[in-house]
């Protein structure tokens, strides 16, 4: 396996930046492995197929205070899909991933619906909770769930079950004076799930002939606000008012802002100062648009594979 390497951007994403000059933290020689309860379970699990390291890929991080989150593809060989680790470390070797918020809620889970199945997107709000979507595990008739975590207690806050299972693919927070709430990219679906901390209740509102993928919130300075979406498969950015994710109306047409240079933006992030990141699901590089002035896509950052 080639190494892995997980790297924090020094400047962070509120500094506005045209080119981003990263620090590497850690690195894994060879695979990623596991904070186990014993060696013996370790070795039980090797010898099982339930942990298999050359299948451990992590897919979404977020950071809050001194610990980073990861969620890793949950497959055959991946006894748990939601991690942590310490930002920074005094030992020379790379920090073991821990399950979070502990293994009780991962393993010999598969049938059992108040475990963690899937983990597929998250994101710490400003009062230190962590948001976690959950695929689910129809398999077993578990729905989809939305976990949230509070990280200063330790303390599961909220599970909240949709009436649906799978496809979730990201999230963003939306913390207004009328209240917190998610708005929920699922795969290759026309349409944009909301939910509501305050009432714990979700509704869909359909965006017609646009399969949304990755999602992004304008900032909070930007009036009227706008979610920005990218169409699955496709080069197109669109947007969308927030107010037509609350007005009852359950469906909205998105405008087309511009095209991106590739297709099949996997993830995006909007920064403090309105400048819209994308990552690309085949491409080796990020690209850059500040909101705040008409489409111009500008490289962020490239590596060499």
């Amino acid at each position: 396996m080639t190494p892995f390497a997980v790297v924090i951007f020094l400047l962070g994403l509120s500094s506005l930046a045209t080119a981003a000059n990263f620090t590497q933290v850690f690195e894994w020689p060879n695979e990623l492995d596991f904070e186990w309860p014993s060696e013996e379970s370790r070795t039980q699990a090797l010898e099982d197929g339930t942990f298999k390291p050359v299948k451990i890929q992590p897919r979404y991080m977020a950071v809050y205070e001194a610990r980073l989150f990861l969620n890793l593809f949950k497959e055959d060989g991946v006894p748990a899909s939601l991690v942590s680790l310490p930002t920074s470390s005094e030992s020379s070797s790379p920090p073991k991933l821990t399950p979070f918020p502990s293994w009780d809620f991962h393993l010999n889970g598969s049938g059992n619906c108040d475990k963690i199945h899937r983990a597929e997107g998250m994101e710490v709000d400003s009062d230190g909770r962590l948001w976690v979507l959950d695929q689910g595990n129809p398999d077993s008739n578990c729905s989809s769930k939305l976990w949230i975590f509070n990280l200063i207690n330790n303390e599961t806050e909220l599970i909240h079950r949709f009436s649906f299972d799978e496809y979730f693919h990201d999230l963003v927070l939306d913390e207004t004076a009328n209240g917190t709430f998610a708005y929920i990219a699922r795969w290759m679906e026309s349409h944009v799930v909301v939910f509501s901390l305050e009432r714990n209740e979700s509704w869909i509102v359909d965006t017609p002939k646009v399969e949304v993928n990755s999602i992004a919130l304008s900032t909070k300075d930007q009036e009227p606000r706008h979610l920005y979406l990218a169409r699955s498969g496709f080069k197109e950015l669109y947007s969308i008012p927030v107010a037509a994710l609350h007005n009852g109306n359950r469906t909205t047409e998105p405008r087309l802002i511009e095209n991106w240079a590739a297709d099949n933006s996997y993830r995006m992030l909007m920064d403090s100062h309105g400048t819209l990141y994308s990552g690309f699901m085949y491409e080796n590089y990020t690209s850059t648009w500040n909101t705040s002035r008409p489409f111009l896509e500008q490289s962020f950052y490239q590596v060499r594979k």
